[in-house]
């Protein structure tokens, strides 16, 4: 979807907006607080996943 929008420069200077918006010291605890989302996220995936497995009924 958007392959072709971050290219090069751009990626520079969505970081360096990204660096002064939320700051040095912030920058891991925003990253762990979005792996932690994403392993929740996958989790819950799974789960559903499970279920939907669990309650079609056999021929």
């Amino acid at each position: 979807m958007f392959a072709g929008f971050f290219d090069g420069p751009e990626v520079i200077v969505v970081l360096v907006v990204i660096l002064v918006l939320f700051g040095g010291s912030q920058i891991p605890k925003l990253a762990r607080n979005l792996g932690q989302a994403q392993k929740e996220f996958k989790k819950g995936l799974n789960e559903g996943a499970k279920d939907d497995a669990d309650s079609k009924p056999s021929d």
